[in-house]
């Protein structure tokens, strides 16, 4: 398992705070989305689901929420946070239907996708 990296920072140049533990989330199942260039899909923004992001997200081939068993995977649920992949984060604001951010939990590497100002327009710990 990757440890987590104390200098990572996040788009607001502090320090990496943890996304979630419980389910354990990260590309590195760290517990936060730290994004090495080893992480194509850019796992790099927190998420807060909600029952309209699930559903916009399966709707668009990116299910979250079934549990995948073989994996160790629960499917992430309502009201629980999770490090989202950057180009879908990026889709979703395009479509309308981005959800809610943990600024604090979000890696500075999403600012390759995306501008600091619309990631806080969905900040909800700001």
């Amino acid at each position: 398992m990757h440890k987590a990296n104390p200098d990572a920072k996040n788009v607001l140049g502090e320090s990496l705070e943890p996304c979630s533990l419980k389910p354990l989330t990260g590309y590195y199942r760290d517990g936060t989305c730290f994004s090495g260039s080893d992480n194509p899909g850019y796992h790099a923004v927190c998420i807060y689901a909600t029952k309209e992001f699930l559903a916009y997200s399966k709707k668009v081939g990116n299910d979250l929420s079934t549990p995948i068993p073989e994996y160790n995977f629960a499917g992430v649920k309502e009201g629980q946070s999770w490090c989202l992949s950057g180009p879908r984060f990026v889709e979703a604001v395009k479509n309308g239907m981005a959800p809610h951010i943990f600024i604090h939990a979000t890696h500075e590497r999403m600012l390759e996708l995306i501008d600091l100002e619309t990631l806080k327009k969905y900040a909800i710990d700001l």
